[in-house]
């Protein structure tokens, strides 16, 4: 059965588009169905970002799941990290984050985690996209069995204090100037105040939702705010997150901007020499640089790979035993203590190694030299040009080329008609020319 509504990380697209009142609705209702299991009174909690749409979105939610039966507490805004801890921490039977993450305020989504604090699986999205197609007026509840909804106080503590124990308590960030860029997103109250609590002197930006500014020209798909500020203002670091928290970008002294390959070689170092890590080695995606791969490999690490998506790091560390992996987005997922990326958390990490050393961030940060990268997109009408036989012999011959010196990734997009072609190598130029074949023949394909 192939999926209608969910992608890679849950429902998105454009408010009052594909996310709308009804869609909301239907969604409450089916996953609310879906996780009633037992005799309990059944709750779920519910955060978002700071969309206007999600003031639209949040009570069709609310409507949808108190029409069949459960309890329903909002958080109001808060990182997405934040939603999943509480959603095990407060014994919910279900969590619900409106968000479109990265995206700018014109688009929302619904991300759905289940009483773990992990993100659903296949099967049970699949289980609530059937419900979504099939009318469920028989399965509402009776008038005295509907839910009730209300609003949770102190959520932004409770986050805070988890935050700050990621870190060992006699750990200071006394003497570091940070700027911190909300990204007008979901963490503008919660993470300036936790790195005031932690002892930094605080600059934040990116600090004043107004509905319609999340991500716009800031936060870690616009680092470039950031960069300027760190250096106007000589911080000893910039630290950018996404509209809802989830993943992180950092910025040195110097405002050069520190990837998240770069971020899990720091982690990785560090977590190895004090032994913390519960495998010799991390879980990153297909996306990562194989100048990470050969810098884990002269520690004596390795490298699991998997398609491009969170989730699927997650589920290859979870199924075998790693508790470090990520993508170089800026999506760290650190086991030990989040059940989804988290972005401040990873950034305290960092922190907590510059701390140690007592070096510039422009050095610590800096563990490899990336190799060059080139990524094209060959975008498509219809058919499936990664058939056609020009366009297997222009990768067979690629991946011939690269043989030893470099890497090559040819995907269809999960999102859109788009064609994806990476190569690295040692020689940018030769990685060029390889890529340029590829394009070239999907090219044609595409027009055929």
């Amino acid at each position: 059965m192939s999926r209608k509504y969910f992608g890679t990380d849950g429902i998105r697209g454009r408010a009052n588009g594909l996310i709308t009142p009804e869609l909301a609705l239907k969604v409450g209702q089916a996953a609310g169905l879906v996780f009633q299991r037992g005799d309990h009174r059944h709750r779920v909690v519910i955060g978002k970002d700071t969309r206007l749409s999600g003031y639209m979105i949040e009570y069709a939610m609310v409507a949808g799941f108190t029409s069949v039966g459960m309890d329903v507490l909002l958080l109001g805004p808060m990182p997405t990290p934040a939603v999943a801890m509480l959603t095990k921490s407060m014994r919910a039977d279900l969590g619900v984050m409106i968000s479109a993450s990265h995206n700018l305020f014109e688009d929302n989504g619904i991300k759905l985690f289940g009483p773990q604090g992990f993100k659903l699986s296949d099967d049970v999205e699949k289980q609530i996209e059937q419900l979504l197609d099939e009318p469920i007026d028989r399965r509402l509840a009776q008038s005295a069995s509907l839910g009730r909804a209300r609003r949770i106080d102190g959520v932004h503590d409770r986050y805070i204090e988890f935050a700050k124990r990621t870190l060992p308590r006699e750990l200071s960030l006394d003497g570091l100037r940070v700027v911190i860029d909300c990204a007008h997103g979901a963490a503008y109250k919660v993470v300036p105040e936790a790195l005031w609590e932690l002892g930094a002197d605080v600059i934040a930006i990116g600090v004043d939702p107004d509905g319609f500014n999340i991500n716009k020209e800031c936060g870690s798909t616009s680092p470039e705010t950031l960069a300027k500020k760190v250096r106007e203002m000589r911080a000893d670091i910039g630290i950018a997150l996404d509209g809802d928290a989830d993943r992180v970008i950092l910025v040195d002294e110097r405002g050069h901007v520190v990837d998240g390959d770069q971020l899990l070689a720091v982690i990785a170092q560090s977590w190895n020499e004090e032994g913390r890590l519960a495998k010799p080695g991390i879980v990153t995606t297909v996306m990562s640089n194989l100048g990470l791969e050969r810098f884990l490999e002269a520690q004596g690490l390795g490298m699991v790979r998997t398609p491009v998506g969170d989730r699927y790091v997650l589920e290859q560390m979870l199924a075998q035993g790693y508790n470090l992996g990520g993508e170089p987005s800026g999506h760290i997922i650190l086991s030990d203590y989040a059940t989804t990326g988290d972005g401040f958390v990873a950034a305290l990490q960092v922190l907590a190694v510059v701390q140690k050393l007592r070096r510039p961030v422009s050095e610590v940060c800096h563990r490899f030299d990336p190799l060059p990268q080139i990524l094209k997109n060959v975008r498509y009408r219809s058919g499936k040009p990664l058939d056609h036989a020009e366009v297997k012999s222009a990768i067979s011959d690629g991946e011939n080329r690269l043989n030893g010196h470099g890497r090559l990734l040819v995907r269809s997009s999960g999102t859109e008609p788009v064609i994806r072609v990476m190569g690295e190598g040692d020689d940018r130029d030769l990685v060029e020319d390889v890529v340029d074949q590829i394009v070239n023949a999907l090219g044609h394909a595409a027009a055929a």
